[in-house]
């Protein structure tokens, strides 16, 4: 074995080291951390709220009350700067982002555009350009009457980041209305805002808060014609007709100047009223509002005002019966918990602009807590199949494999905790997923060690230092695949895709230090302890080493059964199509857990059916008490999805507790659709320009080929099963495609170097030798993967994490067909003519002696 560099030695070790080290906190009490010296690590993995319990709820900036505001904002700045230069008007109005008006007098048309130079003026704030943006553009293709202005894109594209940046700190307040725990608030996209806030088990009231806008204003009743006339006629330039809360809604005529605001409030609590008995709301006025509202109650209280909240009438009391000092008394038909969530919201302050609730995803503790528990289990039981696995295949070979898959998962925790990614449930799969890749590059390695020592007169050091020189490469491109994958993923993908990319991404790093770096170290030491001349005895996977296996003598009928399948899911793909889960089209997804006894599935049917909610489906879940419930999109909306979920908590809280809610609304659905093949094309186009760039065209095409074959295998799997197809799905396509293309350019990779070695060789003979050299890493790493997704599959726990495993333990045995059945005849099909690959040796610069080793 060679003297490696005292540098890199040091390097590698300081790694491991440095892994332990940011992974020990992690097993070690909270309490007893804060007793460790402040230069040992500290941090532990952050948990997502699928494993600790928590409400995960994103908003989105309404645009249309972006736009209706600045619309009347700005009629209201065009009036006061028409009449502050004397200028005549008539008709001034708006709709969307248009504003027109007329001149009294037409000659006064340069003095009007004049008069509005400081409001079409840019504003300070420079857009992604650095360009001053304009909010406000006069329409100068009519030089006459009307005079037309229109709001501009990106003036309302201003205003709206603006306000989703003023919310943060306003949500933050309710939040804390709500719950004590302190909420993770994030800008997400150019309009929404994400809140994940741990604890939350009902999030019923937050989400009733964030609902509303919460402004809140004193505004005088307008006595001068009935309410009814007006809307029968017009109301007064200065008035509106507003409706109450009550059923059916009662107009008022308001006047639009509102005399007492948000700003005026200094604080809110509900209470009793001492005479009536019946909940209120008591407000502290500031010291200059207080001041202002008792002279006005001195000279009108008689006089009814109305206190509009988001542009409905609460009350319509009379001045002087609310007016305490400096407190204002408000009732008005109150409940008790709407007098609460009316402090609450005067607390708080109101919201820049309005909020729309367009996703939720709450867990309950108890569920979060069960899913830790299931993914430790699933862990271990697929470390503990896997180390037996490759301990009885390979002896002290396979404990050193085993050793280096545990310094992987650590290093993965390390990295995890080091830069404070939080690990979710599907990361959870991510990490017992590399535990059954991982050892492929092990595989590799002691299958090319094996081979070498085999074919090789040369003393066992040289063997051994020929075998991982040569196997370098192949290890690199299997995990980079996977590495290409995970990138992708995480850039384009959301939620689901994106815990499972981080931790994929994060493991293919790590293997290529650990099964390469690390074994290879290791191994040396044995070497220089024991001075073998021999590998050890317990490598048993020489049995086909031997193999003589005519796999291409079969190719034409397997093909074809296989290209049969293929055609025959995408049949059944347009037929029946996939049962589409709600990430992909909308709609509420909930798990529930009888309070008493077992769930009365036939009760829980005829209660939602009252509530006209369409076609709900309703299914056993584990144990006799829980239940699943499927809710369709109510299609009016993101609002009415909310609406809906309100009604079912409100049927069944009383009897059933809410383990899991998901709901998606049609727009985040429809965004989870396009990011999500968005993500999944990126990353396969980007591994097959990879293997183009590795390999010749021909098996670039071969690979492309076998990559589609098993995509539509799995999707016609997906189809007869009937299982949700959800984000997981698609990240479990994307991993099947990686498998596929690893075990594809694993055979590749042997038969250009075959071609290297035997060029007169017949291209099905060289096919065949090519895979019955590599079979045996074929077999053990398909066994292995297998095991952790069986493990994953029975002990995961989540419905989410069974139907992942499920399908990428299809997708793992047909990979593995595929690539013996679909990438060495498609190899063939190409070169019919001479049964070669065109003279060439199919690689970018291989020469005899330096080929790639694969197996």
């Amino acid at each position: 074995m060679p003297n490696f560099s005292p540098l890199k030695n040091t390097l590698i070790w300081l790694v491991v080291l440095a892994g332990f080290a940011f992974a020990l906190p992690n097993i070690v009490p909270r309490e007893q951390l804060a007793g460790w010296p402040a230069w040992l690590p500290h941090r532990q993995v952050p948990l997502g709220l699928d494993l600790k319990g928590g409400s995960d709820i994103v908003l989105k900036v309404d645009r249309d009350s972006i736009v209706a505001d600045r619309l009347q904002a700005t009629i209201q700045a065009i009036a006061q700067a028409l009449r502050g230069s004397e200028i005549g008007y008539t008709g001034l109005s708006g709709s969307g982002q248009e504003i027109q008006f007329r001149l009294r007098d037409t000659s006064q048309l340069a003095a009007a555009r004049e008069a509005l130079n400081t409001l079409t003026a840019p504003v300070e704030a420079p857009d992604r350009a650095g360009n001053p943006i304009r909010e406000l553009v006069v329409d100068e293709t009519t030089a006459q009457e009307p005079v037309r202005l229109r709001l501009t894109n990106e003036g309302i594209d201003f205003r709206l980041s603006a306000a989703l940046a003023q919310s943060i700190e306003a949500v933050r307040r309710r939040v804390g209305e709500v719950v004590a725990a302190e909420p993770v608030i994030q800008r997400r996209g150019s309009d929404r805002l994400s809140i994940q806030i741990p604890g939350l088990e009902d999030p019923q009231r937050l989400k009733d808060l964030l609902s509303q806008r919460g402004s809140v204003a004193f505004r005088w009743l307008d006595p001068s014609i009935p309410a009814q006339q007006a809307l029968d006629t017009r109301p007064p330039a200065a008035s509106e007709v507003l409706y109450s809360l009550d059923d059916p809604p009662v107009p008022y005529l308001v006047e639009r100047q509102a005399f007492a605001s948000a700003e005026d409030f200094d604080d809110a609590q509900p209470g009793t009223d001492p005479q009536t008995g019946e909940p209120v709301v008591d407000i502290k006025l500031t010291a200059e509002a207080s001041t202002r509202l008792a002279t006005l109650s001195q000279a009108a209280s008689n006089r009814q005002f109305a206190i509009v909240l988001d542009g409905q009438v609460v009350s319509t009391p009379a001045l002087g019966d609310v007016i305490e000092g400096d407190m204002v008394r408000l009732s008005g038909d109150l409940s008790e918990e709407g007098a609460e969530n009316f402090a609450a919201l005067l607390r708080a302050g109101p919201l820049p602009a309005s909020l729309t609730v367009i996703e939720e995803r709450t867990v309950g503790p108890e569920v979060g807590t069960d899913a830790i528990a299931n993914g430790l289990t699933a862990g271990l039981v697929a470390a503990a199949a896997v180390a037996a696995c490759m301990i009885g295949f390979y002896g002290f070979f396979g404990l050193v494999a085993v050793v280096a898959v545990i310094v992987n998962v650590v290093l993965i925790i390390a990295v995890i905790s080091l830069l404070g990614i939080t690990l979710t449930l599907p990361g959870i799969a991510g990490i017992v997923l590399t535990i059954g890749v991982a050892v492929d590059s092990n595989v590799l390695i002691y299958e090319r060690l094996r081979e070498e020592v085999r074919n090789s007169s040369e003393p066992l050091r040289k063997a051994l230092d020929n075998g991982f020189s040569r196997v370098l490469r192949s290890i690199i491109d299997a995990n980079l695949t996977m590495l290409i994958a995970g990138v992708i993923l995480f850039l384009l993908g959301t939620g689901a895709i994106s815990g499972f990319a981080t931790t994929l991404a994060i493991g293919s790093v790590t293997t290529i230090l650990t099964a390469h770096s690390l074994t290879r170290r290791l191994i040396r030491g044995w070497y220089r302890r024991r001075r073998p001349k021999h590998l050890p005895r317990g490598i048993r996977t020489g049995f086909f080493a031997e193999a003589d296996i005519r796999f291409m003598a079969l190719r034409n009928p397997v093909f074809i059964l296989m290209a049969s399948l293929s055609l025959a899911s995408l049949v059944l793909l347009v037929s029946l199509g996939l049962n589409m889960g709600a990430d992909f089209k909308g709609g509420s997804l909930l798990e529930l857990r009888s309070k008493q006894g077992t769930a009365d599935v036939a009760d829980v049917r005829a209660r939602l059916d009252e509530l006209n909610l369409g076609e709900v489906q309703i299914q056993g879940l584990g144990s006799a008490r829980d239940i699943l419930l499927r809710i369709p999109s109510q299609e009016a909306g993101d609002n009415a999805d909310q609406t809906a979920m309100g009604l079912v908590r409100a049927e069944l809280e009383g009897d059933y507790s809410f383990r899991r809610v998901e709901v998606v609304g049609p727009a985040v659905s429809g965004e989870l659709t396009r990011a999500g093949t968005l993500a999944v094309a990126a990353a396969i186009l980007a591994i097959i320009l990879y293997v183009w760039l590795r390999f010749d065209w021909k098996f670039a095409a071969g690979a492309v080929i076998t990559t589609l074959h098993d995509v539509l295998l799995t999707v016609g799997f997906l189809v007869l099963t009937g299982i949700e197809f959800n984000l997981a799905s698609l990240a479990a396509l994307l991993t099947i495609v990686c498998y596929s293309l690893n075990d594809t350019m694993v055979i590749y990779d042997r038969v250009r170097e075959n071609l290297a070695r035997y060029r007169r060789m017949p291209l099905s003979v060289l096919i065949d030798a090519s895979i019955n050299q590599t079979l045996s890493r074929t077999i053990l790493t398909a066994t292995t993967t297998a095991l952790a997704l069986v493990a994953l599959y029975l002990f995961g726990g989540s419905r989410l994490v069974q139907s992942f495993s499920a399908t990428l333990l299809f997708g793992v045995v047909i990979g593995t067909v595929s690539s013996i059945y679909i990438a060495g005849p498609v190899l063939i099909l190409f070169n019919r003519r001479n049964n070669r690959l065109g003279g060439e040796l199919g690689g970018r610069g291989t020469t005899p002696g330096t080929a790639t080793g694969a197996a």
